[in-house]
């Protein structure tokens, strides 16, 4: 059984910006992005867009997608779970920081999301979005850290779709507009499913290590075939919901279709068995994906406003 960090003896204490940006998975950012594009876009549509709040969502949603990184990090190292990692560097689970170092850089991001999110709270004056703030931060440490992990429980995807979906997209059209309609709530399911393809690709590329070490992620539960097909469904549910807002506000959100279109060569990889170092590269492109489907979503529904 791998041997925790904590028990191995010191680390560094300081690693350099680099090692912090790669520790930080740039990679999963546009999870954090995608939401408030996409979601800026229904604003501009609805003709109620406000830029200083979709910035603060924004700021929000990035701090938090960092700030979960290194919870991960932190956690996931002293539990020794990282060690034997194909995949993004870690900074505990390689030794290059410390725990204590890299749990105060996962609250020190919490605390810039708080302090975004409480400048569109008195922005708006919708003061129980206070509670909802709450939630994520909370959401964000549980997921690998307490007694109880639920990222160990096979409920990490639930997380990131209600979180980097329907919050997130909600969210940053609620507090733009005041209110949400069927085509918010629709976006935020095929804005979720993106990002849990994200972390489906993730953990199907971790799978054995997972499997070794006892952490229990939906990709271990369900198995290797079914975590593939998994990858497929929310692929296309993402196609379908896209189709589905288009008929709802205008053909020009079709523009966001082009973004899955990259994905062709990886839904190859996982179509045919492609396992490590291949599916880093799946990783990458459908986090990549999901940004570019928001960009085109909402770049479609702003052209639809022209003139």
């Amino acid at each position: 059984m791998t041997e925790p960090i904590a028990a191995r003896g010191p680390t560094a204490a300081r690693p350099t910006a680099t090692q912090w940006l790669a520790g930080a998975r740039p990679r999963t950012l546009p999870a954090a992005c995608s939401p408030v594009i996409a979601g800026t876009g229904l604003a501009v549509f609805a003709a109620r867009a406000s830029w200083l709040a979709a910035l603060l969502a924004l700021i929000v949603s990035l701090a938090l997608q960092v700030g979960v990184n290194y919870a991960n990090d932190y956690s996931d190292g002293i539990r020794g779970t990282d060690v034997d990692r194909v995949g993004p560097l870690r900074l505990v689970g390689s030794g290059l920081a410390s725990p204590p170092l890299v749990k105060r850089a996962a609250f020190v991001s919490f605390g810039i999301a708080a302090l975004a999110g409480l400048g569109l709270v008195i922005m708006t004056h919708h003061w129980w979005l206070l509670a909802v703030g709450a939630a994520c931060v909370l959401a964000a440490w549980y997921y690998t850290g307490g007694k109880r992990p639920y990222g160990y429980a096979g409920l990490g995807e639930l997380s990131v779709f209600i979180f980097f979906g329907l919050v997130a997209v909600c969210g940053t059209v609620y507090v733009q507009a005041g209110r949400i309609w069927t085509s918010t709530v629709l976006t935020g399911v095929w804005v979720g499913a993106l990002a849990c393809a994200i972390l489906v690709a993730n953990n199907l590329r971790d799978i054995r290590g997972d499997t070794q070490v006892g952490k229990r992620t939906l990709a271990t539960r369900l198995g290797d075939a079914r975590t593939r097909a998994l990858y497929l469904i929310l692929l296309s549910l993402s196609a379908l919901l896209i189709i589905t807002v288009a008929l709802l506000t205008s053909w020009w959100a079709l523009l966001g279709l082009g973004g899955l279109a990259l994905l062709i060569p990886a839904v190859r990889t996982v179509v045919s068995g492609g396992t490590g170092p291949a599916l880093i590269a799946v990783l990458k492109a459908t986090g990549l994906a999901e940004l570019i489907t928001a960009v085109g979503f909402a770049a479609g529904l702003i052209l639809s406003n022209v003139g």
